[in-house]
């Protein structure tokens, strides 16, 4: 994508210098160890700064071809591969997944006791894949350390990294739900199943069909699930929250886990990425479904994919929990793999009805607004991702330089 002047796409360049000043007041203070943000509009890089250190010990700066563990911004690009398969054909949305998965066949969900006496009744249906893309499945996350359910997740080491996908399934497959499938909304490993399930309907692991299939098509030659040797210099150390304006080095760039191929690639969460890759992909969904002449998904599809899909047509507020996430969730809703804004002045920040968006755990971010043909990512490394209110505070920064 080619940079130009940001008045030249509508944006006022003296109103970005706001959204520098204020994230570069987080690596002053030692809030944050550096970022990048990029915004696209019509196409176009308008705005590619970044600031501070990618490795703090090691004295080297952000750059803007830097890599980041983008965690949970995982989703969405997974979420699209299934949706890729969905349109040859190879299933409906409300199929149930133990036709190809028979881990899940005659589910059992939790309703009472503890994670070493579970009390438990039949599933009243089976787990659909549109159930896995809203996170209605009944699944759950064992760090969130919130549930019983979660607490089985941990007795059943479903983190190991040492599991392939078939593995994980198997074994997640054998423990109970939090809750009849498609009854609530539940942050969960509902997308690493996706990744499995695309590597059941494709024949192809799930790193293959991506690389075949979204990443070289689009350009992004930076996203993988692992770092080659020639490109740690570019990668970011990982740091952890230990305090206001405190944190602490969590995973390194030589010492890291991403300079190999792992046996588990997380659908939900595993990807390495840059931010102009990263854009590339949100301009896939900008532009119904292409970019550049490479065509993913049909106009319909994507069209799809953006409207809320809760059981209730309510908001994650009314559907689940709370997630370990800054964002208020009121007038949010969920589409097929990306939340999706129903009410901005419930959510009370600057946005458009439809607007798609995720974060990562390491505080990354992005959101996608097709009616001001309008993307933005935000790299970071710090975990957790509710450490500081990043989100809310880029949408209004953001927004407020929007003057065509």
């Amino acid at each position: 994508m080619r940079q130009v002047d940001p008045e030249s796409v509508g944006l006022c360049a003296e109103r970005l210098e706001r959204l520098d000043a204020h994230l570069k007041a987080y690596v002053d203070d030692g809030r944050l160890p550096g970022w990048q943000v990029l915004i696209t509009r019509r196409g176009r890089i308008a705005h590619n700064r970044c600031y501070g250190q990618r490795d703090v010990e090691g004295g080297k700066p952000v750059k803007t071809d830097s890599l980041f563990r983008i965690y949970s911004m995982t989703k969405p690009i997974v979420s699209v591969a299934l949706m890729m398969l969905y349109e040859r054909g190879l299933f409906q949305l409300d199929d149930p997944i133990d036709r190809v998965l028979p881990a899940f066949k005659d589910m059992t969900v939790f309703v009472g006791g503890d994670a070493e006496h579970p009390q438990t009744v039949s599933a009243e249906r089976g787990i659909t894949y549109r159930d896995l893309l809203t996170h209605t499945a009944g699944l759950t996350y064992g760090f969130m350390q919130e549930h019983p359910v979660d607490a089985l997740y941990r007795a059943n080491k479903l983190n190991s990294p040492r599991l392939t996908n078939a593995e994980f399934v198997e074994r997640l497959g054998a423990l109970p739900l939090r809750f009849q499938p498609g009854s609530r909304w539940s942050y969960s490993v509902a997308t690493d199943v996706i990744g499995h399930l695309v590597e059941v309907l494709s024949g192809e692991r799930l790193d293959q069909f991506l690389e075949k299939e979204i990443f070289s098509p689009l350009g992004m030659q930076d996203t993988a699930f692992s770092v080659p040797p020639g490109q740690l210099d570019r990668f970011s150390a990982c740091y952890e929250y230990t305090g206001p304006g405190r944190y602490r080095r969590q995973d390194g760039v030589e010492d890291s886990t991403y300079r190999e191929p792992p046996a588990f690639l997380s659908g939900g969460g595993g990807l390495v990425s840059s931010a102009v890759d990263y854009a590339r992909f949100c301009q896939v969904i900008l532009g119904g479904g292409a970019f550049e002449g490479v065509r993913l998904l049909g106009r319909k599809t994507v069209d799809l994919m953006g409207l809320n899909h809760l059981p209730t047509g309510g908001d994650l507020t009314s559907m689940g929990q709370p997630v370990f996430s800054e964002t208020r969730y009121d007038g949010i809703g969920f589409g097929l793999g990306f939340s999706v804004v129903l009410d901005p002045a419930k959510a009370q920040v600057t946005g458009s009805p439809g607007e798609l968006a995720w974060g990562g755990m390491a505080s990354t971010a992005f959101w996608i607004d097709r009616s001001e043909d309008l993307a933005v990512v935000f790299m970071t490394q710090l975990l957790p991702s509710a450490a500081y209110p990043l989100r809310r505070a880029l949408r209004v920064l953001v927004n407020q330089a929007l003057i065509d």
